[in-house]
């Protein structure tokens, strides 16, 4: 029985020391050598000074380093802070100072964000670059190369932290998901009894999401704890994947909508091979009904949609294979709790809603994080006293038990699976000088789910064309959170106590729709 993440590379590497578990543009890493370069990281890590509880940032795209490293730092009981590297450089100093990270490792084509912005990160004592050839960084495979390969042993407790993603919040300052050695026993036990899960060992699973978000660590994590081999795909890329998947022989795979309908268009995808595939998740938004069939048809295999949160380890609902049957009417649905994870509706009124009422989605479980990152009032407001989290989302079940989102409760946006707060943008907005107010929704889109929309009141004798305006936000924020389009009107409805009331501007552009998200 697992009882520490760390285990795992120990575990397999006892178990099945020769197989692959690494591919990375055609590097191949056995589980052994995985075992044993986490240990080095470990070893490097504590030579670095690094104390139980302190942050190693990461901030780079996807690459099979970051396996070792992460394991590294859990065997040294130190976290790991990955963030987003698409985000502007005044939204990345801003988690890394957050998060207080002692050491920042880094992705060689993101070096030059990082000159920008270390001299405001006084917390950073070291860096370190994943790819050689840095003139002052030393290139991570020689970094841990002079420690020892001995496994340091510490002794993990149940509330250390292994990981912190950063989600961002209605005030628009990113919070961080505090995830820890018991969360992820917990998604573990959770998500094998689910079923959906367990692979066979020897297999091939793709791992293409960011490496800073839940589905994308989980994803490769689950797999490695079973044995599996992963192929790492450093970003994106739809040809590259409709050409990998049956080259690799992928079995399976995690997509967020948007990467399955950029697949549907991509030239060749009809002609390919995915004989080989067995299982593709989706999840972290939205997908259409008619993008999902032209998907099963496409890709010939068993689809599984995942709802959850970062702050819920991932975990909440799953809709199984069988559910994506047609006579079974369910697609529009998320599907049932996984077994271990509790999810109610409650009514405006306090009440637990029945089937058919819509309230705000609340879950709990082991899985839950701990916190939010030296934010206690955010956690307290997130987490009730019988450990009940709330999700932001409004939704229902029917009368079967199988939940249905049908809005937001805190406005989030939610494009190409990024979350996205209107608080954010209008904060850019606002401080071009001709724009006196404004207000930010999410608008349908049928590639991205959701587009973020502006609208805004001008200063008297002000004006700015909307390209003017998105090149602002653009300076300020990252560039899948900026505006897609701008609207102008002459006043922002509000409620008597001056909040906007952002579902009267969002219910023309969702009218005839039977859920207000995309």
């Amino acid at each position: 029985m697992l009882t520490n993440v760390a285990d795992i590379p120990r575990q397999q590497a006892a178990i099945r020391p020769d197989a692959v578990a690494l591919w990375f543009e055609g590097r191949e890493t056995t589980f052994a050598h995985w075992n044993e370069a986490s240990n080095r990281c470990a070893q490097a890590l504590l030579a670095q000074g690094l104390k139980p509880g302190d942050r190693v940032g990461v901030l780079s795209k996807n690459n099979d380093d970051f396996f070792a490293l992460w394991l590294g730092a859990i065997k040294a009981r130190v976290c790991l802070a990955p963030v987003n590297w698409r985000l502007a450089p005044p939204e990345i100093a801003f988690i890394l100072k957050d998060a207080g990270v002692k050491l920042l490792v880094v992705g060689e084509d993101m070096a030059g964000v990082v000159d920008m912005i270390i001299s405001d990160i006084p917390s950073v004592k070291g860096l370190v670059q994943f790819e050689p050839g840095h003139p002052r960084w030393p290139a991570f495979r020689d970094w841990i190369g002079g420690h020892y390969p001995d496994d340091p042993k510490l002794v993990a407790r149940d509330d250390d932290d292994v990981i912190q993603l950063y989600t961002s919040g209605t005030t628009g300052l990113p919070k961080g998901v505090q995830l820890t050695q018991a969360n992820y026993i917990a998604l573990f036990d959770t998500a094998l009894s689910a079923g959906w899960a367990k692979y066979d060992a020897g297999k091939t699973n793709l791992v293409l999401m960011p490496l800073f978000h839940v589905a994308g660590v989980n994803c490769g994590l689950l797999g490695l704890l079973q044995g599996v081999r992963e192929i790492i795909l450093r970003e994106v890329n739809p040809a590259q994947i409709v050409k990998l998947i049956p080259e690799q022989g992928v079995n399976y795979a995690f997509l967020a909508p948007t990467i399955i309908n950029m697949l549907l268009q991509t030239p060749g995808v009809d002609e390919a091979d995915f004989s080989r595939l067995e299982r593709i998740f989706y999840g972290a938004s939205p997908i259409s009904e008619a993008v999902l069939r032209k998907a099963q048809a496409t890709f010939g295999c068993d689809f599984h949609q995942l709802y959850g949160l970062t702050e819920t380890i991932g975990g909440a609902t799953h809709l199984s294979a069988a559910d994506h049957a047609p006579e079974r009417d369910k697609l529009r649905s998320c599907g049932k709790p996984w077994p271990g994870f509790e999810v109610r509706v409650k009514k405006p009124d306090g009440s637990v809603g029945a089937p058919r009422d819509v309230g705000e989605v609340q879950i709990r479980s082991r899985g839950v994080m701990k916190g939010y990152w030296n934010r206690p009032d955010a956690t307290g407001d997130a987490i009730c006293p019988e450990g009940w989290f709330s999700s932001g989302d409004a939704g229902y079940f029917d009368e079967e038990g199988y939940l249905y989102i049908y809005d937001r409760v805190k406005d989030m946006i939610v494009s190409g699976g990024e979350n996205v707060y209107p608080a954010e943008v209008e904060n850019a907005l606002f401080s071009h000088p001709a724009v006196a107010d404004a207000a930010v929704v999410g608008v349908p889109d049928e590639r991205w789910g959701e587009a973020v929309k502006g609208i805004v009141v001008f200063r008297p004798g002000q004006s700015a064309t909307a390209d003017d305006l998105i090149a602002h936000c653009r300076g300020l924020i990252a560039g899948y959170k900026c505006p897609k389009s701008i609207d102008v009107i002459d006043l922002l409805p509000r409620n008597p106590s001056g909040k906007v009331l952002r579902r009267e501007l969002r219910a023309p552009f969702w009218e005839g729709r039977e859920r207000m998200v995309g």
